[in-house]
């Protein structure tokens, strides 16, 4: 037991009972406590496997890999549809969590098999991702910043891309491409400071 994930547990207003059953599971797993990123996170020689964190409406024990594992009782939900490699399996009691115990010891077991084996989720690459031709036209009317745009790591780029396309509007990627210009032109990654 980590003393750092106590005072995580102590100090939250919102799932407290909650975090302190998921963490009785990750911990009867054998994994390592640590506190990462602000959360409990269960780590396998050092390779991260679970991460316990809470939203508004549901706490959530996070996998890493989710996105290789088998989910036989389709409980693993992707965050988001840009989301590759992390599912999530979603909680809003206790009373639900000590009743998926035995479930959610196989799934942990699972992602531990999976981090012993060394498998790695494969990432789709920045130039798998569709840039829309208006977005590029867009980088282009601001000089300089297509070859400022090139010139950062595909991630960045792929951080980037994924914000200018999530906006409904033409308008909106307008104003979020100029917004983060000033950003692209210092080298840095979207909300990167």
């Amino acid at each position: 037991m980590n003393s750092r994930v106590d005072v995580y547990i102590r100090k939250a207003t919102q799932w407290k009972p909650e975090f302190a059953a998921l963490r009785k599971i990750a911990l009867e797993s054998g994994l390592t406590e640590d506190l990462k990123w602000g959360h409990p996170c269960y780590t396998l020689n050092n390779g991260n496997v679970i991460l316990i964190h809470g939203f508004k409406y549901y706490c959530a024990y996070a996998f890493f890999k989710g996105a290789l594992m088998k989910d036989p009782k389709k409980i693993l939900i992707q965050q988001t549809e840009n989301v590759q490699s992390g599912r999530q399996i979603r909680f809003t009691s206790e009373a639900e969590i000590l009743k998926m115990r035995k479930t959610l010891k196989a799934y942990i077991a699972e992602a531990i098999a999976i981090e012993e084996a060394g498998l790695k989720v494969e990432f789709k690459q920045s130039k798998d991702f569709v840039v829309p031709s208006e977005i590029i036209k867009q980088i282009k009317k601001v000089p300089g910043l297509a070859v400022a745009f090139n010139k950062l790591t595909p991630g960045r780029q792929r951080a980037y891309i994924l914000h200018f396309t999530s906006a409904k509007q033409e308008k909106t990627q307008i104003a979020r491409i100029q917004r983060c210009a000033p950003d692209i032109f210092e080298g840095k990654g979207y909300n990167e400071y």
